[in-house]
């Protein structure tokens, strides 16, 4: 076996603490250059009276100004762009609740270091170009699925470019081309496994080794019943489509935290409330400004995604700063009767019953004033006798540990398998129906 300091990345992968920082004092200074060859960036820095020259390292990343999901609609279409149109080779783009999309611009180089940091994600959980990667995530305007694809081909691997959704045919590929390596989104997943268990078979018998999963936030109770299920290694994947998409961040073998490649993106974790910085363990906000794209640079972006710094060592000897898993997002939380609740926090209670499939929906409503809340699930296809007896226990249980971890009573709506729509992009969890 190689040695892994040989392949894709390594120079990067493997810089300690020291080299790091110093790496990424430079690539600051050659960042916020660019950036401010953008109408928009040399108006913000004008505005702010920041002389771009007096950013010499990463400690002065704090006196430039903050950037948001609006100020890229502002932005929109191409104000934030620092080179010539005919240098762009790819645009990505994101919508949010307005309708107005974001663009993303990418040079040939940029292409090509995102395609690197998805290598170096992919290798690090343990993939080589022995094996065979099928692409669950949707192709187009969404970054997920091209940037699994061209890292996984950097790789060397064999490539199913089999897209979102068409259960049957997905499950077929895997089988037929003996495929070893997925990406998918951990619903989507879960509905694969449910949909074999359905039919009598057994999701091990697919062999699947390991799979990369992201595009929507899950729990590490979902990520074990994946594995139990499966028989996989299940890693999760970070990205946003502003970041360039997938391979910001990336698990390696022991699973305790997503490194984040700090060759290419500058971490912060801020107070969402008073934007400061928080101590070191602390959940905040994540804020990330990147360090290697050249098309489109984006300085202290807030991603509005909650984690905290791992500030011990990984056993596994890289010294890229690791997250913990996201506990959800500051614009997604959900405040029920005064009462701060995030959908994970649900989702962590489901994954413990085995009586209970992956798929489920809180659904938001008002009733004389006050919010009501009601989880809707659906009956595993094992692990239930059928009795109602045992049923109305099961719910029970339920309902009150669910109380226990959200502070007040939701109501709980078991189904049938397959009941609730199935997800084949990122799962809709809130349906939020209030007055």
């Amino acid at each position: 076996m190689s040695d892994p300091k040989d392949r894709i990345g390594a120079k990067y992968e493997w810089m300690g603490r020291d080299e790091l920082t110093a790496f990424q004092s430079q690539a600051l200074r050659q960042s916020v250059t660019q950036a401010a060859k953008s109408p928009y960036y040399s108006r913000i820095f004008t505005q702010a009276d920041i002389d771009v020259d007096s950013i010499v390292g990463i400690e002065d990343v704090t006196r430039l100004p903050f950037t948001t999901k609006d100020d890229l609609r502002f932005s929109y279409p191409n104000t934030m762009l620092t080179v010539e149109p005919e240098q762009v080779v790819r645009m990505h783009t994101s919508s949010g609740t307005t309708g107005k999309p974001t663009a993303i611009f990418h040079t040939q180089e940029d292409v090509d270091n995102w395609a690197e940091l998805m290598a170096r994600s992919l290798a690090m959980g343990g993939a080589t170009p022995k094996d065979v990667f099928q692409n669950m995530s949707g192709y187009g305007l969404f970054t997920g699925g091209l940037g699994l694809h061209y890292g996984a081909e950097r790789l060397g691997m064999w490539v199913i470019p089999a897209g979102a959704g068409n259960t049957a045919r997905q499950i077929l590929l895997i089988r037929d081309f003996h495929v070893t390596v997925i990406h998918a989104t951990p619903s989507y997943a879960m509905h694969v496994a449910e949909r074999m268990l359905q039919e009598g078979e057994d999701p091990k018998s697919l062999n699947i080794k390991m799979a990369a999963l992201g595009a929507e936030p899950y729990t590490e109770e979902l990520r074990l019943k994946l594995q139990d299920l499966y028989g996989f290694k299940a890693f999760n994947s970070y990205g946003l489509s502003e970041m360039n998409g997938p391979g910001v961040a990336f698990e390696c073998p022991y699973q305790n935290g997503l490194h984040v490649w700090e060759d290419s993106y500058l971490v912060e974790i801020i107070n969402p409330e008073t934007l400061q910085p928080v101590a070191d363990g602390e959940v905040g906000e994540l804020v990330l400004t990147t360090l290697r794209r050249t098309a489109m640079p984006i300085i202290r972006y807030r991603t509005r995604d909650l984690t905290r710094k791992i500030t011990a060592d990984c056993p596994c000897g890289r010294k890229h700063v690791r997250l913990s898993r996201f506990v959800g997002r500051s614009d997604d939380m959900l405040i029920i009767r005064g009462v701060n609740v995030f959908p994970s926090q649900v989702e962590e209670v489901i994954m413990r019953h085995e009586w209970l499939g992956g798929n489920y929906v809180i659904t938001l409503t008002t009733k004389e004033a006050l919010d009501q809340m009601t989880v809707k699930v659906e009956i595993a296809k094992s692990g239930f006798d059928g009795s109602m007896l045992t049923l109305r226990r099961l719910r029970d249980e339920l309902q009150r540990e669910l109380k226990e971890q959200i502070g007040f009573t939701a109501e709980i709506d078991v189904l049938e398998p397959g009941s609730l729509p199935a997800s084949e992009g990122k799962a809709k969890r809130v349906i939020d129906e209030r007055d």
